[in-house]
C-alpha cells in the first residue's frame, strides 16, 4: 500500500514529528483514538524499538510494536512491526517551496489493513497530522 501526502513543512520538521513522542502523541492514530505520551517508545536507531499504544473512545487499547530498520534523517524512516512483519517505509521529499511530499509505502500488509475501511482510517491519521502541523506554524 502506498499513501502520498504533501505537507506545508520542512522534511526535518516532519521527520522529527514522526520520531519524537512529544509530537506523536498529538496525531498518531485514527480519528477517535488517542495515543498517550506514556504509551510511546522511540529508540531512534537501527534495531531500536518503536512502540505506540492507541486508545479508543471505549477504552480499548491497541499496541503496535516495531523495530527501526533504517533511519536517514530527514529523508527516510523504516520500521518493521514485530507481530505482522509489515514493513513501513516513509520518505520525505523536499519540494523546494516550503512543502514536503511524504510517501508511506507498506509491504507485507495484513489482509485486515487492506480493506477500503482500513485505508480510509489510515487517511484520517494523515489528516490529524496536517491539523497538528498547522498548530506548529
Amino acid at each position: 500500500m502506498i499513501f502520498t501526502r504533501v505537507h506545508r513543512a520542512s522534511p526535518e520538521l516532519l521527520f522529527d514529528c514522526m520520531t519524537t513522542p512529544a509530537h506523536l502523541t498529538h496525531f498518531w492514530g485514527l480519528t477517535g483514538t488517542t495515543t498517550p505520551l506514556d504509551g510511546i517508545v522511540v529508540e531512534l536507531r537501527p534495531g531500536g524499538r518503536f512502540e505506540t499504544t492507541m486508545v479508543g473512545a471505549d477504552g480499548s487499547a491497541y499496541t503496535m510494536r516495531a523495530v527501526y530498520a533504517e533511519i536517514d534523517r530527514p529523508h527516510r524512516l523504516v520500521w518493521i512491526e514485530a507481530e505482522s512483519r509489515m514493513r513501513t517505509e516513509v520518505t520525505f521529499v523536499d519540494l523546494g517551496d516550503g512543502r514536503t511530499e511524504v510517501v508511506t509505502h507498506q509491504t507485507d500488509v495484513p489482509e485486515a489493513y487492506r480493506t477500503a475501511e482500513a485505508r480510509a482510517g489510515f487517511a484520517t491519521s494523515l489528516d490529524r497530522f496536517d491539523t497538528y502541523l498547522a498548530t506548529l506554524e
